[in-house]
């Protein structure tokens, strides 16, 4: 019997000799929500020579929060009613508080057939939870495990990880949404880690420890400024490398280990860290979960391929192209003089019915403004910046001032002026605070511009490491690597209640063994619509 499961713990779905049907099922990014009277089908092939004189197949559903009962059908057989999981409610459970559960159950052989064969998941009608499922595995009961061992292997393979997380202050009971944390550290040996701690350049500092399913972390983090407070975070996505990190700081080496008073080739280490407050990252350590342990400082931060090329010292090159995004204290909607405009280079303005402004501006990866430009707009000169502060932040929450300019004149409509200071450190984040105007109720401007240097964090597209890797079981060695050059969802919801199934079905090359299972699988698909 070839393995089957169906992982529902990434998107999409990973399935191994299965098609999956659902009905009255949300499609969260880590799992399936059953609703009352809601199933899933999972229709899977056992060939005539791997099935055996009556042979015993063992299914393994996992569950999130658990505690809705189930029903369970084999070829139209109910196998049992009312299965529970002890010790949950079955209500969907707060961000970071869910616990992964493996239900065993062995479906009798003789109603397992040769060729096709259904399994259900039920939930019964008047269930007010959701029973939550983010695996289903079969194996024969010789070789318990099997079809485990073949997800785990299959799930290996998409070492890229992106998290949905929340923060709470220690003098708070309140948490508060925080930014996505990406990451993907590899070795080249596939192992995901089990506890993973960072230092960004600005000092601020996080630590997490991942569950056994990697459905989501708990952790603790420190910002900048020192504010101390809890970390943790959802599953949202997963993907194969290198999908997904096309614009986020990679770094790639080569590497050595010191043994026996030399260094010796111990392959490529890729490591991938974006928590979203900006600064780039100066050191990781991580244990993975085959007891292996690793840390690593790097001797210079790596921005983002879009970043350019190295700026020579001196020399300012335009970064207004790497704003990702622009918010504005307020903006004339109505008369489409928003904030996006002073990013255009067209005569469209900004406008706002007030005499003090903020513009914040998010960049797409860390740079060293050094300079930047302000161009008035069409009309009413009274409106033009007369005072401003312009500011910069890694995390959005603590700004420094970077530059201060009073009684600020401009002489025409649509000029534009240069401002220049001294700044080599690198912000994700800058602030035009526009604390006064030329003497009237209004600010408009028609672009704001930004130049940037050689910052302590853009000079470069690699670095290199020094650190210590232990394999499990060993003393730890020393660990250092070269720069590799080179480029580098839907949150749970309530059940839907169409009148159609809903179907899921991986790529065929990782869904069937071989060109057989492939057309069998198209032919399976082709059935469900039909008669769907």
């Amino acid at each position: 019997m070839e393995p089957v499961f169906a992982d529902f713990s990434t998107t999409p779905a990973q399935l191994s000799n299965a098609v999956v049907a659902y009905h009255r099922c949300g499609v969260a990014p880590s799992h399936l929500a059953v609703g009352s009277e809601g199933y899933i089908k999972l229709d899977f092939h056992v060939a005539a020579e791997g099935r055996g004189d009556a042979a015993e197949t063992v299914l393994t559903v996992t569950t999130l929060g658990a505690g809705v009962p189930m029903d369970v059908l084999l070829n139209g057989k109910t196998v049992a009613e009312g299965v529970t999981f002890a010790g949950a409610d079955g209500q969907d459970a707060p961000l970071g508080t869910d616990r992964s559960v493996d239900r065993v159950l062995s479906l009798p052989g003789e109603l397992l057939t040769a060729g096709d064969n259904l399994l259900e998941i039920r939930s019964p009608a008047g269930e007010e939870g959701l029973l939550r499922v983010t695996a289903l595995t079969l194996d024969p009961a010789e070789d318990a495990g099997r079809a485990r061992r073949a997800l785990a292997a299959r799930a290996a393979t998409r070492s890229v990880f992106a998290f949905d997380t929340e923060q709470r202050p220690v003098d708070s009971a309140v948490w508060q949404p925080a930014s996505r944390l990406l990451f993907h550290v590899d070795r080249g040996d596939r192992a995901v880690p089990a506890q993973l701690s960072w230092r960004g350049t600005d000092g601020a500092e996080t630590a997490i420890a991942l569950r056994a399913d990697l459905s989501g972390f708990h952790g603790h983090h420190r910002s900048a400024d020192g504010a101390l407070g809890e970390f943790r975070g959802r599953l949202s996505e997963r993907w194969a490398y290198p999908e997904g990190t096309a614009d986020v700081p990679l770094h790639r080496f080569t590497t050595e280990e010191g043994r026996d008073g030399d260094w010796r080739p111990a392959g490529e280490l890729r490591i991938l860290l974006d928590d979203g407050r900006g600064a780039p990252v100066e050191r990781v350590t991580w244990t993975d979960r085959r007891g292996n342990a690793a840390s690593v400082t790097l001797t210079a931060a790596v921005p983002t391929a879009d970043a350019g090329a190295a700026t020579p010292p001196g020399e300012l090159r335009d970064v207004t192209d790497t704003v990702a995004g622009v918010e504005a204290s307020d903006e004339f909607e109505a008369g489409g003089e928003v904030a996006r405009n002073v990013l255009r280079k067209s005569r469209s303005k900004w406008l706002v019915h007030d005499d003090t402004a903020d513009l914040d501006f998010t960049l797409r990866s860390p740079a060293a403004v050094a300079s930047y430009r302000l161009t008035t707009a069409n009309d009413a000169p009274d409106r033009d910046p007369r005072d401003w502060h312009l500011q910069g932040s890694h995390d959005g929450g603590t700004w420094t001032t970077l530059d201060t300019r009073t009684g600020e004149r401009f002489s025409h409509r649509f000029e534009t002026r240069d401002f220049t200071f001294a700044n080599t450190t690198s912000y994700r984040r800058y602030r035009l605070r526009i604390t006064g105007n030329a003497g009237g109720d209004e600010i408009q401007l028609s672009q704001v511009q930004f130049l940037a240097g050689a910052g302590r964090a853009a000079t470069t597209s690699a670095a290199d490491f020094i650190g210590y890797y232990g394999a499990a079981g060993e003393a730890p060695t020393g660990y250092r690597g070269t720069t590799v050059p080179g480029p580098g969802s839907d949150h749970p919801g309530e059940p839907t209640d169409g009148p159609r199934e809903k179907l899921l079905a991986a790529d065929l090359t990782d869904t069937a063994q071989d060109l057989d299972g492939a057309a069998r699988l198209l032919g399976k698909l082709a059935e469900y619509l039909r008669t769907s």
